[in-house]
């Protein structure tokens, strides 16, 4: 994804950003090197504040760090920065990069802030190359012609465009083609019902290669023949990329995090890791791509009992007669392949940062590269958000609601953090704090809006009293293998609008892949609720199960009769080695069947309302590229509004309010909680949890005047930013948030043991 440029600028701090309209200025506040009095971040024991610091050969210069640390101290409540190291003639490796990222470490600790850089070893591509020549990752360009019947035929075959990102962006050489390598031309007779596998011949040798340059070959092939109409050359292009299944690229990466282990780092992030950028090309009508290399195909020979990678990508590109069963399993194969060694490269880069740096380390950002769940992710890394470790559950830009609430679970996640440019945060702000999520701000503009802070600052009070994601009484269970086989009749359905369709209907749900049943997170408990992390469903949709395993029939097996209601949607006729579902010893369970959301979506609503499960605010806008305009993504799913209602697992209900004002709009409301009625009058956000006998245990609110319950009453002279909660040991402790004056008796009654929380410079404004 494109990121805002941070520019620095002698005595004071600049931030452009490119649109279609030209560019954008931001007004500059008062730099000053003075602590504030009171801290304005957060303790580190609670979930932080993020935001993404773009690095520039300016902040390489002797101190040219200290200005933006000290500004993100005194102007923001962010006590948590991950700079990105992607500069264009510089690695992570080089020992200028190394000093300056120790000595702004060492800054930022004494302003109360932590970083986090990327320290991906894409950032290190030369070094990598340098050291491992031999394993760059390679791309197979699948092109077929049709033969001519009495000349030969040339083909010229041109190498793939449009693989640069974000770590290369500016970078000589990019992802670039180094060379390439005619692996193999076969010839064969088509016909209606797809390439004839008697006629299926290699005639590598009968070719002859015309021109070869660096990013394209020319191939002269023999006529067609009774037999031959038709050819395919089998290129491949290796890329300055690191080859995924490289057998060093994981000691080297632990590497480069072993070089940093003398910083004082908060933490390590990894972004959008997986095979380069690439939009698939399964739908153009004569050319197939295929990531590859000799080492994924060594991988792919082993995990299938030998079959060879280049012929089945033969299989998988185009249907053969007869073989549409084998061509669906090698997709299964192929897929699965990339899916478990891209997560296994991720949480052993997980693993090594808590080694090296500790337990307490974070690591962080979003596994999403193009944040939908579509073929385009399925061709960068299997799919495999779900299982790429992180220590809070991370997302970027349009990534849809119910796999942002998915994560927090999988990940015991009191809240998610959504990346996000600042077009669209008025909308985003709000909206992600109703659902239990944060912004992780990409690009600092968001430091010179005083409204976006002001939201921020009343938002991360909850912090203080949020323990639990958000409650969501039914998942959509899809089956992983067949949404991502392109060779399937439900590819690139992951159930979305099922998912949404609840979302509109005021039932959040979390939308979960089936590969999260075989590695065990999704369980049936003692009691017999199906459970994804603390979260226990009213209501489960079995989602085009076709070629899953045995596993997921016992997972549900074990499922059917217990407290959630199973409902399942599509066929499911083959397991995942193509199997006739018949044939296997474990009997499909008795589920609620349809063929379509629509034929189930009432009995999903009737058992809700039978277990007494409340709606939430309905999410009856679309989050698509109207909220991110650099990008156009064609797609988009539901979201929740800038004002409502929110419950969370541990019965925490959170009222937001934020349409009309960014800072945060008034909130003069009655509302009930487990039956007891409570009020409040306060801006912005309103949040308190009851304990079994309806007595408050936990309450936090942005400029609070009064609340009331049925035992329970705060009446203030003046509004203050506040939370309170009772701790373990069962007694009230409390902040509050930009007052410097004496606690009022008011809060004194209830407890003495408070704390205060400053609020940035820009921000300590009465009433606001």
């Amino acid at each position: 994804m494109r990121y805002l440029v941070l520019v620095l600028t002698a005595g004071l701090l600049l931030l452009t950003a490119s649109t279609a309209h030209g560019q954008l200025e931001f007004p500059v506040f008062k730099k000053t090197t003075a602590q504030p009095s009171i801290p304005n971040q957060l303790p580190e024991e609670y979930m932080p504040v993020m935001g993404v610091w773009q690095w520039d050969d300016k902040v390489l210069q002797p101190d040219g760090y200290k200005g933006i640390i000290e500004d993100v101290s005194m102007n923001s409540p962010f006590n948590l920065l991950i700079p990105f190291l992607r500069l264009p003639d510089k690695e992570v490796v080089d020992k200028d990069i190394h000093k300056q990222i120790i000595l702004a470490a060492d800054w930022a600790i004494e302003h109360n802030i932590g970083l986090v850089p990327d320290l991906d070893l894409r950032l290190a591509r030369r070094a990598f190359k340098n050291k491992y020549p031999d394993e760059l990752q390679e791309m197979l360009r699948l092109q077929e012609v049709k033969l001519a019947k009495k000349n030969t035929t040339e083909t010229i075959v041109s190498g793939i465009d449009n693989l640069n990102d974000h770590y290369a962006e500016g970078q000589i050489p990019s992802y670039n083609i180094l060379k390439n390598n005619v692996l193999r031309v076969y010839a064969y007779k088509n016909s209606q019902f797809g390439i004839e596998p008697k006629t299926l011949d290699d005639i590598t040798r009968s070719c002859r290669i015309e021109v070869i340059s660096e990013d394209s070959v020319k191939i002269t092939m023999p006529p067609a023949s009774k037999k031959r109409t038709h050819a395919c050359a089998i290129v491949s292009f290796t890329l300055f990329y690191p080859d995924i299944f490289g057998p060093h690229l994981v000691e080297f990466q632990k590497e480069i995090l072993q070089q940093y282990s003398d910083a004082r780092l908060s933490g390590v992030c990894k972004d959008e890791w997986g095979f380069p950028p690439y939009f698939p090309e399964f739908y153009n009508e004569n050319i197939y791509d295929f990531w590859y290399s000799k080492f994924s195909a060594e991988e792919y020979a082993r995990k299938t009992g030998g079959r060879d990678l280049i012929a089945d990508c033969l299989l998988m590109a185009r249907p053969f007669k007869n073989k549409e069963i084998e061509r669906q399993v090698a997709v299964n194969n192929f897929m699965e392949m990339i899916l478990h060694r891209n997560i296994h490269i991720e949480n052993c880069f997980y693993d090594d940062v808590k080694e090296i740096f500790g337990k307490d380390a974070a690591v962080t950002v979003h596994p999403t590269w193009w944040p939908y769940p579509d073929y385009n992710e399925f061709k960068k890394n299997g799919l495999d958000w779900w299982s790429v470790k992180r220590d809070w559950a991370q997302t970027d830009e349009i990534v849809p609601f119910a796999i942002r609430t998915a994560l927090a679970k999988k990940w015991d996640s009191p809240l998610w953090y959504n990346m996000y440019h600042t077009m669209g945060l008025p909308v985003q702000i709000w909206s992600s704090a109703l659902a239990g999520g944060r912004i992780n701000y990409l690009g600092f503009q968001t430091l010179y809006d005083r409204d976006v802070m002001r939201a921020e600052n009343r938002i991360r009070l909850l912090n203080y009293i949020s323990k639990t994601p958000l409650d969501c009484q039914v998942a959509v269970v899809f089956g992983h293998a067949a949404a991502v086989n392109w060779a399937g009749q439900y590819h690139n359905d992951v159930g979305m609008k099922l998912a949404d369709t609840l979302w509109f209907s005021g039932y959040p749900a979390d939308l979960i892949p089936t590969s999260e049943i075989e590695n065990g997170s999704m369980k049936v408990d003692d009691e017999g609720w199906i459970c994804y992390g603390k979260q226990r469903y009213s209501a489960v949709v079995l989602y085009n199960p076709e070629f899953e395993k045995n596993s997921t029939a016992a997972f549900f097996q074990k499922a059917v009769g217990g407290k959630t209601a199973v409902f399942r949607i599509g066929k499911w006729t083959h397991y995942f080695d193509g199997t006739p579902v018949e044939n296997k010893n474990t009997p499909l369970p008795e589920m609620t069947t349809g063929n379509n959301y629509r034929e189930i979506f009432p009995g999903i609503i009737k058992v809700l309302i039978e277990n007494g499960v409340e709606a939430q605010s309905p999410a009856r806008d679309t989050l698509d590229s109207r909220y991110f305009i650099l990008r156009d993504f064609s797609t988009g799913s539901c979201f929740p509004p800038t004002t409502g209602f929110s419950k969370l697992i541990d019965g925490t209900m959170i009222h937001v309010a934020g349409t009309n004002d960014v800072s945060g709009d008034p909130i003069q409301s009655e509302f009930e909680v487990q039956g007891k009625k409570v009020s409040f009058d306060a801006i912005g956000v309103a949040a308190v949890r009851l304990d079994s006998n309806g007595n408050p245990e936990a309450l936090a609110a942005g400029s609070l005047k009064s609340f009331r319950s049925e035992n329970f009453e705060i009446n203030l002279d003046e509004r203050l930013d506040l939370a309170l909660w009772i701790d373990q040991n069962g007694q009230w402790n409390g902040v509050v948030q930009g007052f410097n004056g004496t606690i009022p008796q008011e809060l004194l009654r209830i407890t003495r043991n408070w704390k205060r929380l400053g609020l940035p410079e820009p921000f300590l404004q009465k009433g606001k």
